[in-house]
């Protein structure tokens, strides 16, 4: 069976062969001129549906990034108020020291009380540090407006407790900034874990020097008292008031008590007592506070300046631990950035691993664009050839 094609038949198929020719030759010089292989998702739609993938992972990895920058600025701010804070409290430390020679004049005192006051203001004004973009670093989630507040003396928190969990890296969380407070407002008293103190209704010259744990290490966290029913005799009680033993009294050696050990100065009175326990908690403020009620005590008595330096050999161990609690902080905000380093590189071998992906979906061989361009183009003028060559036919040409 003969098939008979038209002179308009004929027409159409070389003019649809030429155009095809054409259409693929641009679409390779569109390759050639983006360096792209995927000029459109038809090219291929398993490979373009991979790159948006992919795309997208690498977007998240770069929000990911701002993140950690964001984060790891108000932890090196956390770093920096920390910082600054035991440094005023080892001026503090300082000033304590001075404050307890007995050369110490009253007009001496009055100026370290001020320079106190000073310090004091120095740090609410820490506590109450901003990031530079108006978020304050140590209100927890509630960072929109200064944490502390000063009302009739006295400094209190409004923030609350919690810590935002910011992810840096795919499946990896980091801590923001401590609540402030834990930082300012939780400070353990003592060395951290005992604390000692004189009754403030004692009338010797006693003066509780130092305490902690004794060689038995037998403490079990409980509270006792040392109250000295003659200058020279005391008696052990413990938390509910109860003698456990009695003992002579001798100033400078040490008392033992439920694994407790503690050590008196001076000539204390009958009806005199020393506590001993587990350590409580204070704030900053109040314990510089305490520190000026302290220095203000009148000290004309032997009686009097007992109470005056068991209240600072208080306030000095009391700054001491906070000093450390400080540290503690410091050391909290810099396992954060240490994690954030690692993350960091973790996020850059991401990112590493996915460019390189993406070069290989999308990136063009351009060895092989160029080839397919050069065999294109001569079917083209191929096509262009033959359909001149149809279109001088005519019937008049035979006659």
């Amino acid at each position: 069976m003969n098939n008979r094609i038209s002179t308009s038949g004929a027409y159409q198929m070389q003019l649809g062969t030429m155009l095809r020719k054409q259409a693929g030759l641009s679409h390779t010089q569109q390759q050639l001129a983006s360096g792209q292989r995927l000029v459109t998702a038809k090219d291929d739609p398993v490979a373009a549906g991979t790159a948006v993938s992919l795309d997208r992972a690498t977007a998240e990895l770069e929000r990911f990034g701002e993140n950690a920058n964001l984060l790891g600025n108000r932890l090196n701010l956390q770093e920096s108020v920390l910082a600054q804070a035991g440094d005023r409290l080892a001026r503090v430390r300082e000033l304590t020291i001075q404050a307890n020679n007995a050369a110490m004049s009253s007009e001496d005192k009055k100026a370290i009380t001020a320079e106190l006051k000073v310090i004091r203001d120095e740090m609410i004004g820490l506590a109450n540090s901003q990031d530079g973009s108006g978020r304050y670093l140590f209100g927890g989630t509630a960072d929109d407006h200064a944490p502390f507040v000063v009302s009739g003396g006295n400094v209190s928190y409004t923030g609350d407790q919690r810590q935002r969990q910011v992810e840096i890296a795919p499946d990896q969380f980091v801590s923001d900034t401590l609540p402030g407070s834990e930082l300012f407002m939780r400070v353990k008293a003592g060395d951290g874990r005992i604390n000692g103190a004189a009754a403030t209704t004692n009338t010797g010259s006693g003066v509780l020097m130092e305490f902690g744990l004794d060689a038995s290490g037998s403490w079990s966290g409980g509270s006792y008292s040392v109250a000295f029913t003659a200058p020279d005799t005391y008696e052990l009680r413990d938390a509910s008031g109860t003698v456990i033993s009695t003992g002579t009294y001798v100033s400078g050696e040490g008392i033992s008590v439920g694994g407790l050990n503690l050590r008196i100065d001076g000539a204390p009175a009958a009806g005199d007592s020393f506590s001993i326990g587990p350590a409580k908690t204070n704030d900053v403020f109040g314990m510089i506070d305490d520190l000026v009620t302290a220095l203000e005590m009148p000290d004309d008595s032997p009686t009097q300046r007992a109470a005056q330096q068991n209240a600072l050999q208080a306030s000095l161990r009391d700054a001491a631990t906070a000093q450390e609690h400080f540290i503690d902080g410091r050391a909290t905000g810099g396992a954060q950035l240490a994690a954030m380093d690692s993350a960091s590189e973790l996020r850059e071998a991401q990112s590493v691993t996915l460019e390189t992906t993406l070069s290989g979906i999308r990136d063009l061989d351009y060895a092989e664009a160029i080839s397919r361009f050069q065999l294109e183009s001569t079917a083209l003028q191929a096509a262009q050839k033959a359909f001149m060559k149809l279109q001088s036919s005519s019937l008049f040409d035979l006659m």
